[in-house]
C-alpha cells in the first residue's frame, strides 16, 4: 500500500518520515525523524500533514520512509 503524506490516516506515531521545516520551505530541504505527534486535525492537507518529531522539530510531511 502506498502511503500519502497529505492524508492524515496514512501517518502514524512512530513512523520514519522526511519533513520540511517552516524555515526550509523556500529551499524544500528535508529533515528526517520519527513522528511523535500529529498536529494537523483535518483528514487531508495539500502541503502535507503537520507533525512534531521526537526531537521536537515541527514541519509538514513530504515523504513517508
Amino acid at each position: 500500500m502506498i502511503r500519502n503524506p497529505k492524508e492524515r490516516d496514512d501517518i502514524e506515531i512512530g513512523l520514519k518520515v522526511n519533513i520540511v521545516l517552516k524555515k526550509d520551505q523556500r529551499t524544500n530541504k528535508l529533515t528526517q525523524g520519527i513522528v511523535k505527534k500529529l498536529l494537523t486535525n483535518s483528514a487531508y492537507h495539500p502541503h502535507g500533514i503537520k507533525v512534531q518529531l521526537e526531537d521536537g522539530q515541527v514541519g509538514r510531511v513530504k515523504e513517508i520512509l
